[in-house]
């Protein structure tokens, strides 16, 4: 079926006129490609972005900094410590907004060929899917998507509407208050918000959106429009990725809109630099709608999502957070933070953040330090890798909090229970008293996956043990898909960055490698000892 290129405007707009990116005016960006000459953002961000097309805040406006020399939570510390109360939020060197255009209140044909929105009808099509991607939007997500009111974003080309992301707008928060839920009976709260989220088959991935209010203020208004949000986000499991059972967590700042849209809230999505992703993933602010449905990178094709949202009298904590975010991202892109997933992964650089603003999140400790220090041989001679043994170790040794984005999310809610009911932990900073003191309501989302080619997923692991029991014991049979490296080139190192810290595996390695070069050669010597004194014995028998 073939369609004409109708009117643009207002059908299809500039992707900077959406309302807002989070808490900032989109006005207060333009946009550019990572080729731009003459933006605030760093040249480490520009090149992981020079073929994208991404918002830089315009010339005049503050960016987020950060201090040279200094590693990245202790400079997030240092810079909360000397923040005033009313400072205004920093801007971030960039957000990924991945495509140029946008069509709202966009309808699709019955086939998948044609978006229609007011009077203009355009042909679409997807765009094409990243060869390693394994699988695809397909006949089952243009059924999916058939009477729903969409965002798409995408570029014009050739008179037909390149489709980067389709989002569904009937996934909303507010503006009114959603339904009171009551929380499922549990020893905890943390296994209260595990069964809350494994209530649904797999997870939720095939159930439909849901947004229920756990909690809300006595007294707080029932309408929701304008207030500021900060939502705790985690994915769950893959269903076709051994690697991805334990999901991925992201901080989304934003505010309730009046029509309760929810696309154009800011995800912070902390995603390893050092690999080329299968889905094109590259860390970043992004607005919520590309997160979860662009259709190679998006969350929401791959499994399904969950969202604890704060809904906040005033901005200053989500400003807060997102402001120390914008930092990060400054230290992470110049490399002065890593991604390394056993220690610093998205759960992890999270959970750091927002210990170090002054929300100390709950910890769970660590898996089994002992059975790190003995498995280490072990692993290395059955896998063949000191390499591999080494991220064994460190997997043991991490905070689960830090490590699992579940253990991060539950814990963070068996916080916000106690702020509810006005108890703040030891340790309380800042940010966990702004949260406590500004918290009006709390909201539980459940986000489905979206129909593709791929298998659906479902709730995240809570702990290893239940991700062992996930991956096939034949390591033959487990599904991985192998990425190529990412160089980060030499001439984008700065020369004040500091060396990497000793993880823990550094010390086991050291251990049994003086083991290995003293113990193994006193052993040798005493058991020749003992060898020749037997000898001798035997002699002066025979004698």
């Amino acid at each position: 079926m073939a369609y004409l290129l109708g009117s643009l405007a207002p059908a299809v707009a500039a992707a900077s006129p959406a309302p807002d990116y989070g808490l900032y005016p989109a006005a207060s960006f333009r946009l550019v490609t990572g080729q731009c000459r003459d933006c605030a953002a760093s040249r480490q961000a520009l090149w992981y972005f020079r073929a994208e097309t991404i918002a830089v805040p315009r010339p005049g406006i503050a960016v987020a900094s950060f201090t040279p020399a200094t590693e990245t939570f202790a400079d997030v510390r240092a810079w909360a410590a000397a923040r005033t109360p009313d400072a205004a939020i920093d801007y971030p060197p960039l957000v990924w907004v991945a495509a140029s255009q946008v069509m709202r209140g966009a309808r699709m044909s019955a086939d998948g060929g044609a978006l229609r929105a007011g009077d203009a009808t355009l042909a679409a099509r997807p765009i094409a899917k990243i060869p390693l991607n394994r699988s695809y939007y397909d006949a089952s997500s243009v059924a999916w998507l058939q009477g729903r009111d969409l965002a798409v974003r995408g570029e014009t080309r050739d008179g037909a509407f390149v489709m980067r992301s389709v989002w569904p707008n009937d996934f909303r928060v507010g503006p009114q208050a959603a339904p009171m839920r009551a929380m499922p009976q549990a020893a905890s709260a943390q296994l209260a918000l595990r069964a809350l989220v494994r209530e649904a088959p797999r997870g939720g991935a095939q159930s439909p959106y849901a947004i229920q209010t756990l909690w809300q203020r006595e007294g707080a208004m029932q309408d929701w429009t304008g207030k500021p949000v900060l939502a705790l986000l985690v994915n769950g499991a893959q269903g076709d990725d051994d690697e991805a059972h334990a999901g991925h967590f992201a901080l989304v700042t934003g505010r309730v809109r009046g029509d309760g849209a929810i696309g154009d809230w800011l995800a912070d999505n902390f995603y390893s630099l050092d690999i080329e992703s299968e889905k094109g993933i590259l860390a970043a602010p992004v607005p919520l709608d590309n997160y979860l449905a662009d259709l190679n990178s998006g969350q929401s094709w791959y499994r399904p999502t969950y969202l604890l949202v704060m809904v906040l009298r005033d901005e200053r904590a989500p400003a807060l957070v997102q402001s120390a975010l914008n930092r990060v991202y400054q230290q992470f892109y110049r490399h002065q933070l890593v991604y390394y997933h056993p220690a610093d992964n998205c759960a992890s650089i999270s959970v750091d953040t927002l210990r170090a603003l002054g929300w100390p999140v709950r910890a769970r400790g660590p898996t089994n330090r002992a059975l790190a220090w003995v498995g280490f041989p072990f692993v290395a001679l059955k896998e063949r890798s000191f390499a591999k043994a080494r991220v064994a170790v460190d997997y043991l040794y991490t905070d689960q909090t830090r490590l699992l984005p579940a253990a991060a999310l539950e814990e963070a809610y068996a916080d916000l229970a106690d702020f509810a009911r006005g108890t703040l932990p030891a340790g309380a900073g800042a940010l966990a008293r702004m949260v406590a003191e500004d918290l009006e309501a709390l909201a539980f989302v459940r986000v489905p996956q979206f129909p593709s080619s791929r298998a659906f997923g479902d709730a995240p692991v809570v702990s290893m043990a239940e991700y062992r029991a996930r991956v096939p014991a034949d390591p033959a049979l487990a599904q991985i898909v192998p990425v190529p490296p990412r160089a980060f080139p030499d001439s984008l190192r700065d020369p004040d960055l500091l060396a990497p810290r000793r993880r823990p595996s550094d010390y086991v390695a050291t251990a049994w490698g003086l083991v290995s070069i003293v113990g193994i050669p006193v052993l040798a010597w005493r058991a020749w000892r003992a060898w020749r004194r037997r000898q001798r014995k035997s002699r002066a028998a025979l004698e």
